[in-house]
């Protein structure tokens, strides 16, 4: 695994969409059987939808439906892009509910991290097969992760949204004028996120273009890792191995 970055100091503001509103017609056509079948239908395709996306997260439709309201709660407002694990392990009733959905999520970041490596090692024999010896550049969010543990000599930082530590630690970190690797854990390789993260965090944008702070998707590299503890986590590699500081 390579914790060189892989997404090139990412910006820190996004642009703001446009949106065209389209006016009814002056004169509405007479509303007739037909138009009515979309209606009677749409609870039942919501529903389906539901069940489908609690399936997909390993949820029954109870949490799936308790994960909705509170979406519509302040969690909602604050953390508008949370998944569902995070979302009902924050707002857990008890410490069985906590734990379950703790487990929940350690196992589906497993499966992807599994089906990344999968992935990138195909890709390696592919390459091997189609373009052997050209020059190799690895998939965008898995650099080197089924290679050895080598770093840029620099700190790595991985954080997580919703951690109000996290953003600290990077704060004390920029205040020190330390240059260092961030990573997002949980980022779905959604720059946007990190923009937004890195923003509330205040990481100063000139030191990203400059590139003594970079923003980078975590892409399974922490749980590649194999290091014990909760995020935050600031690690460097010594003597070949990673440990955290």
């Amino acid at each position: 695994m390579n914790l060189r970055p892989s997404l090139a100091a990412v910006g820190l503001f996004a642009a703001f969409g446009l949106f065209t509103a389209f006016g009814a017609s002056a004169q509405p056509a007479p509303v007739t059987n037909s138009r009515m079948v979309p209606a009677q239908v749409q609870p039942n395709t919501d529903a389906a939808l539901d069940e489908r996306q609690a399936r997909d997260w390993g949820l029954q439709p109870e949490e799936w439906a308790r994960f909705r309201q509170l979406m519509q709660g302040p969690l909602g407002v604050h953390s508008p892009q949370i998944d569902p694990l995070t979302a009902l392990g924050i707002e857990a009733r008890s410490n069985e509910e906590r734990r379950r959905y703790a487990e929940l999520q350690v196992r589906m970041e497993a499966r992807r991290v599994e089906k990344l490596l999968a992935y990138q090692r195909a890709y390696d024999a592919a390459w091997q097969r189609l373009a052997p010896g050209q020059p190799r550049v690895n998939l965008p969010g898995a650099k080197a992760l089924a290679a050895g543990n080598t770093g840029s000599g620099r700190l790595a930082v991985f954080v997580k949204a919703d951690c109000a530590s996290c953003a600290q630690r990077v704060q004390q970190l920029q205040g020190a004028g330390t240059a260092f690797d961030l990573y997002m854990v949980g980022s779905r390789q959604d720059d946007a996120r990190i923009r937004q993260w890195a923003t509330q965090a205040g990481i100063d944008p000139a030191r990203v273009r400059a590139r003594t702070i970079t923003l980078n998707h975590d892409a399974g590299r922490w749980l590649s890792l194999g290091l014990p503890g909760e995020l935050p986590a600031v690690v460097r590699e010594v003597n070949g191995q990673w440990q955290r500081q």
